[in-house]
């Protein structure tokens, strides 16, 4: 990997390091999947389908029904972080005096700390990106959108978005469209979710904040406008959340219990290795390592909606 210290290196250093803001992993952190840890190459997840089952009653047992299982498999894709940096471009720069006054330096600490940091972080805005919208290339898993354009859904349940994108203007009749979509089987369901893209999520808290021709009032909730925060909880009865990794202007309606995340454990994606090389090589270099794994499923197709 190639270092650029870009520094006046004039005055005194604030002894922090920033850098630009990166994706909230929001879909695993608060919940709004199932996650199936310790997936060691791949597992299958078994559907139970049950019907006829129920006859006349008679004297006799007269045996009557059909029991289908089918699978789907959920294979976490390995997936990694190898970064070398050399520690003499750090000679030259503020934390100089962190490396000690040795030829034998180490890295500055309050650097290693923050990269460390930022490895995790950069892993944990992947991994939001990818669940939703990930495509199986390098360094990506298939997210929920991609496997979702790949299958056949039931007719009336894979909407096409709205010419030109979702905006305040209409979003109520979007989400609308979506929510009629809904199976009757799971609506009223507690686990029932509209996992919707960023710009939708705040395309309805605007038109919550106000616009009479989508019959909220010209004044919005509580008749305060758009100067206030709207806790934004469901729509039509529906649970509704901004899944970050989503792409804009689409939306998935299904459970929560029917969306897998599945990993080997899920602690490896805030584990990073930090080794020094000089006393293996002798050379001036610090590698930082990062493994895991990770990919999702879907249990049921035929719960699903897919505003796409």
């Amino acid at each position: 990997m190639s270092l650029s210290i870009t520094s006046t290196y004039a005055g005194e250093f604030a002894g922090k390091y920033i850098s630009a803001a990166l994706l909230s992993g929001n879909t695993i952190a608060n919940g709004l999947i199932e996650v199936k840890p310790n997936v060691k190459f791949k597992e299958v997840l078994k559907r139970v389908s049950l019907s006829g089952a129920i006859a006349n009653a008679s004297c006799d047992f007269t045996d009557a029904g059909a029991v289908v299982l089918t699978e789907r498999i959920i294979e976490p894709k390995s997936l990694q972080i190898n970064l070398e940096l050399c520690k003499t471009p750090f000679e030259s720069d503020w934390s100089a005096i962190e490396m000690g006054y040795s030829a034998h330096d180490v890295m500055p600490k309050s650097f290693a700390d923050y990269f460390i940091g930022l490895m995790a972080s950069e892993i944990s805005a992947q991994t939001e990106q990818d669940i939703w919208s990930g495509t199986a290339g390098a360094g990506t898993f298939d997210g929920f959108a991609t496997l979702l354009t790949a299958a056949t859904l039931p007719a009336g349940q894979d909407i096409t978005k709205v010419a030109g994108g979702v905006n305040a203007t209409n979003v109520i009749a979007e989400l609308g469209n979506v929510a009629d979509a809904v199976p009757s089987s799971l609506y009223g369901n507690e686990d029932l979710y509209i996992y919707v893209s960023q710009n939708i999520f705040r395309a309805y808290k605007r038109a919550l904040g106000g616009f009479a021709a989508n019959g909220v009032g010209a004044n919005g909730v509580n008749g305060l406008g758009a100067n206030q925060d709207i806790d934004v909880q469901y729509f039509d009865g529906i649970k509704i959340v901004a899944a970050n990794g989503l792409a804009d202007n689409n939306m998935v309606s299904t459970l929560k219990s029917n969306l897998y995340f599945g990993t080997g454990l899920l602690s490896d994606q805030n584990e990073i290795k930090v080794l020094d090389m000089a006393d293996l090589d002798g050379s001036k270099n610090v590698r930082f390592i990062a493994r895991y794994t990770a990919a999702v499923q879907i249990a049921i197709l035929e719960d699903v909606v897919f505003y796409s």
